[in-house]
C-alpha cells in the first residue's frame, strides 16, 4: 500500500506512479486508516510533502496513530516531495516510525513545483511545465530503486535535525488561519470547506469562515478555489494557483 497526503496533486502523482510500478494501490491519507496489515513481502510507502524542511502536521499525526502488522520481508519507505529541500524529512520519518515499532528501510525525495505561493511564483506556465517535466524524469529514476528495495536515506539536499526547533516555530506561525483573506469574487460554492483536510473552514451564509486558529497550511483551499477568491498574505494573488497537471485533482 502507498499512502499519501496531497494538497495540489504533487504527492498524489508520485504515489500513483510508484503504485503502478509496483502493481500496488495508492490511497489518500484521509482514507487510508491507521490499522494496516501487510501481506508477506508487501511494501508500505508514505508519500509526503515537505513543510518548512520537515514533515507536515497531518503526516506526523498519521504516523503517531499508525499500527502496522508486519508479515515477513516487508519494505517500508518514504518519498518526500519538496521545492527547495526535503530538509530532515527522512530522518524525522525514521524516528517517528521507530517509535511505532517500525523500521524505515529507505527515504527518497523528488523536487516538484512548490505550491507555497506566499513565497514561490508559479504564475509562469512554461516554467511550471518545465519543473513538472523534470519531476517526471526524477520519478522515472527513483522507481527502479524502490522496486529493487534499495535501502538508506537518499533524500537530498538535507538539513540537520538541530534546525527543527527553528523551522518548527516558523511552521507554527505560518499555520495561523488569520493569514487568509477572502475577496468579493467568492461564489459560495463551499469547495474550500469540503476539501479542507483540517476541517478548519465552515460555510456561513454562503461564505467560508476559518473556525480554527491553525490549519495544516497546505493551501488546498487557495489552489482549489474556482474564482481564486482565497489569498494568503500579500503575494499569492500575483504568484498564481497550482495543481499538478498530471492529476485531475488532489
Amino acid at each position: 500500500m502507498i499512502v499519501y497526503f496531497s494538497a495540489t496533486g504533487n504527492c498524489k502523482r508520485v504515489a500513483e506512479r510508484v503504485a503502478e510500478h509496483l502493481g500496488d494501490k495508492a490511497v489518500p491519507m484521509e482514507k487510508a486508516g491507521r490499522g494496516i496489515s501487510l501481506a508477506e513481502g508487501e511494501c508500505f510507502g508514505l508519500v509526503s510533502p515537505t513543510n518548512w524542511w520537515q514533515l507536515p502536521v497531518p503526516v506526523r499525526d498519521y504516523i503517531e496513530g499508525l499500527r502496522v502488522s508486519l508479515n515477513g520481508n516487508n519494505y517500508i519507505f518514504l518519498v518526500a516531495t519538496f521545492g527547495t529541500t526535503p530538509g530532515c524529512c527522512g530522518e524525522e520519518a525514521r524516528r517517528r516510525l521507530e517509535r511505532q515499532g517500525l523500521n524505515l528501510d529507505a527515504a527518497f525525495s523528488i523536487r516538484m513545483p512548490d505550491n507555497w505561493t506566499p513565497i514561490f511564483d508559479l504564475s509562469d506556465p512554461d516554467e511550471v511545465r518545465r519543473q513538472v517535466e523534470e519531476s517526471e524524469r526524477a520519478i522515472d529514476t527513483m522507481l527502479p530503486r524502490i522496486a529493487v528495495r534499495e535501502r538508506g536515506n537518499h533524500t537530498s539536499p538535507r538539513t540537520p535535525q538541530w534546525l527543527r526547533p527553528v523551522t518548527s516555530a516558523l511552521l507554527d506561525y505560518e499555520r495561523r488561519t488569520s493569514h487568509f483573506t477572502l475577496d468579493d469574487t467568492c461564489i459560495g460554492c463551499g469547495l474550500c470547506a469540503k476539501r479542507c483536510p483540517a476541517k478548519a473552514i465552515e460555510m456561513r451564509d454562503r461564505r467560508p469562515v476559518w473556525v480554527a486558529k491553525q490549519c495544516y497550511m497546505c493551501l488546498r483551499c487557495l489552489h482549489s478555489c474556482p474564482k481564486f477568491a482565497i489569498q494568503y498574505g500579500k503575494k499569492t494573488r500575483k504568484h498564481g494557483q497550482y495543481r499538478n497537471p498530471m492529476t485531475e485533482r488532489p
